[in-house]
């Protein structure tokens, strides 16, 4: 293998913290309006962003990919909509979870957390906490959506509405900060989410992205894709020597060696980094063939 591209991904796995304030900015560009305690709802927000960003944000610059989907399935005239489950799959097929490491915003945020100095624990022996999340996709976003309506056939956005944490932190408390309006009307429901949020923000302290391993159904559509993605993680038969350093330094609880495209790997390259062999890169187009 080039020896370009071992030092192409290296550097791609260095500049990842960079990457993901850039991508976070991008997703958030209307700063202005969290002072002004509005939404920017131009033609952009019938756009969807990759990662995990709430279209309540006043920030926001273009829509939620699950709080769409739930738009759609919700809707009472639900039909199935190729755009949001296009985009689904293209971004699936083309990047799997690298999204999840590089391109969402909720994602950077625990990564921030979990910088903060204080004792860390190992995920290691939660690992059955992972299925989760694929449960919360099946029930909370596809079918209480489309089971539980109103008398006009409009269902709820099960998750955005009681669960995701990222519409508290990024809608609700800057907007009820810039409007008062809004600031009077919360409720119950904020109460709740809020503590949601304040566990998930604890949580990220101590734990490595607890609610991209557990909770996040959009992290868990992205995983179906991993094994099948374009761009995947390579390793280099000839060059390693079986360390492991790679797996002691997955904080995903991924066996790199064993299976380096596994579902829950989000392709943040601290494998790359670890490895004394440069025997792991990305690759992309040619399928993994472990």
């Amino acid at each position: 293998m080039d020896k370009k591209t071992n030092v192409i991904s290296k550097k791609i796995a260095r500049l990842r913290g960079w990457i993901q304030a850039a991508a976070t900015l991008l997703t958030n560009i209307h700063i202005p309006n969290l002072f002004k305690g509005r939404i920017y709802q131009g033609n952009a927000k019938t756009v969807c962003v990759p990662g995990l960003n709430c279209y309540s944000c006043p920030a926001a610059a273009g829509a939620c990919p699950i709080g769409a989907f739930q738009a759609v399935v919700g809707s009472s005239k639900f039909k199935f909509t190729y755009y949001i489950t296009g985009f689904f799959i293209l971004l699936g097929v083309v990047f799997g979870r690298f999204i999840c490491g590089f391109l969402c915003p909720f994602g950077w945020f625990q990564d921030l957390l979990h910088k903060i100095p204080g004792k860390k624990f190992s995920t290691e022996k939660l690992k059955p906490l992972r299925y989760l999340k694929y449960i919360i996709l099946l029930v909370f976003v596809i079918l209480l959506p489309v089971v539980v309506t109103n008398s006009i056939g409009m269902g709820d956005p099960f998750f955005c509405k009681y669960i995701c944490p990222q519409g508290v932190l990024e809608g609700a408390i800057p907007l009820s900060l810039g409007n008062a309006a809004i600031r009077s009307a919360l409720g119950k429901l904020f109460s709740f989410k809020l503590i949601i949020l304040i566990t998930v923000i604890m949580l990220s302290i101590l734990f490595y992205r607890p609610f991209c391993k557990w909770i996040c159904p959009l992290g868990a559509i992205y995983s179906l894709f991993n094994k099948i993605s374009f761009l995947s993680i390579k390793i280099e038969d000839e060059k390693c020597v079986g360390c492991h350093q790679c797996t002691k330094a997955c904080k995903m609880d991924v066996n790199v060696i064993k299976t380096p495209n596994h579902p829950e790997c989000i392709r943040c390259g601290a494998c790359m980094k670890a490895c004394p062999k440069d025997a792991i890169h990305y690759q992309f187009i040619k399928f993994n063939d472990k």
